[in-house]
């Protein structure tokens, strides 16, 4: 720091609440707090732009290690078998990892995802739903291309009805949840390893 530059004197208590809400080290939620004078809603997103680069940076890393886990509710009624996977046995024993698989279980089981992510949504599928949300913005009397504009936002809403990772997380609160894929980026940016959601299946009783 220069001797020109006002210091930032960080409490201990706003150190612990960003820990809490992102479980990133002291080290990194005080120079967190100090780059945005103190203001905690936009050190959490310092330190989750900085978790998301370290992220991108392990995804291509192998994962193939991890847990199998269920979560069953209603009395039996409704059941979810989820596989995540990441690099050691090591991470794959910590309460952290497995208390994702079970968050991301009973995610399955409350918004009924059908895909794991848009990338396993088949073309003319996407080509399909696109050209409905066009016609009918058409049909509404939408000029061509405001409509192609409506159909794009739609189909974001979409994606984030069927694919897991662009589903709002459940356990999140407030006006603007983190997406499921957010928080499995977290995770990666605190464990250091690659996460990711290799299979899941949902069985509703009755249901065929």
């Amino acid at each position: 720091m220069s001797s020109g530059e006002a210091r930032v004197d960080i409490p201990a208590t706003q150190v612990k609440v960003l820990r809490e809400r992102t479980g990133a080290g002291i080290i990194d939620c005080r120079n967190a707090l100090a780059e945005t004078a103190g203001d905690i809603e936009k050190a959490v997103q310092v330190l989750r732009a900085k978790g998301l680069a370290a992220a991108a940076k392990r995804s291509g890393r192998v994962a193939n290690d991890g847990i199998v886990t269920s979560y069953i509710h209603g009395g039996g009624r409704l059941g979810v078998l989820v596989e995540i996977n990441c690099e050691t046995d090591f991470v794959a024993r910590t309460e952290e990892f497995k208390t994702l698989a079970r968050d991301i279980a009973m995610q399955i089981a409350a918004s009924d995802p059908r895909y794991i992510s848009r990338e396993e949504i088949p073309a003319d599928a996407i080509d399909s739903e696109r050209a409905a949300y066009v016609a009918q913005a058409v049909a509404d009397g939408k000029p061509e291309a405001v409509a192609a504009r409506i159909a794009e936002g739609k189909l974001e809403k979409y994606f984030a009805s069927v694919c897991l990772l662009d589903q709002p997380f459940i356990r999140d609160e407030g006006a603007k949840p983190r997406t499921v894929g957010e928080v499995v980026k977290d995770a990666i940016s605190r464990t250091k390893e690659n996460i990711k959601v290799r299979r899941f299946a949902r069985f509703k009783l009755g249901e065929a």
